[in-house]
């Protein structure tokens, strides 16, 4: 067991294993992901589950997975929560951060917004859209009516690629422009749009795509 004052000098391994209950499963889980603590921490849950069972009981492996998993959306919060406080316009690294703990590792396609005030803090975080490996159908409608709900001054829109390239699609530069228009009549702005891809992340903004 690891003493408090060890924790910031302990290796991957021994984290870890405090996590998930012994070195052999830490190191199990480790090798499974490639050694990738990201990889690890960003997969879906049922990814390790069944290499897991063939060398720890049924009831061990899911308490194991459950404390992984439990961290990593301890984690997600802790962004978020940093998020809500500060300004979005001023934090791209955080907004970036919370969109890639949020959205890295799952195996189909999730289209979710962040609403803005007009004091640019974000005052709401909603998974809009859940899709296939290839897309998700964004339909324009519901989006205006969260954002009308939410008295939401701006959006940033984002959505994952679980092929692994960040790079926009030719229908992905045009549901934001047709998301723009839309809200535009009501008086809502598009401050950007994020791609992730694993560990990488796309800004429509920053490649003038807005």
């Amino acid at each position: 067991m690891l003493l408090s004052t060890e924790v910031k000098t302990a290796t991957t391994l021994d984290l870890l294993a405090v996590l998930v209950g012994s070195k052999r499963t830490a190191a199990t889980l480790l090798r499974n992901s490639g050694g990738s603590l990201f990889h690890l921490l960003h997969q879906e849950p049922g990814h390790q589950h069944g290499a897991l069972c063939a060398q720890e009981g049924h009831s061990y492996t899911s308490r194991a997975l459950v404390r992984l998993q439990a961290a990593k959306e301890l984690t997600t919060r802790s962004v978020s929560e940093q998020l809500m406080r500060g300004d979005a316009l001023t934090s791209p690294a955080l907004v970036r951060e919370y969109l890639t703990h949020r959205l890295a590792g799952y195996g189909h396609e999730v289209f979710m917004m962040l609403a803005v005030d007009a004091s640019n803090r974000v005052i709401a975080i909603e998974e809009m859209f859940r899709g296939t490996l290839t897309q998700t159908s964004v339909y324009p409608r519901e989006v205006l009516k969260a954002a009308l709900r939410l008295n939401a001054s701006a959006l940033i829109f984002a959505h994952n690629h679980p092929s692994g390239t960040p790079e926009p699609s030719r229908a992905d530069e045009l549901l934001t422009q047709t998301l723009k228009q839309a809200l535009s009549l009501v008086d809502v702005k598009v401050l950007d749009h994020f791609i992730v891809a694993g560990t990488k992340t796309l800004s429509f903004a920053e490649r003038g795509l807005l």
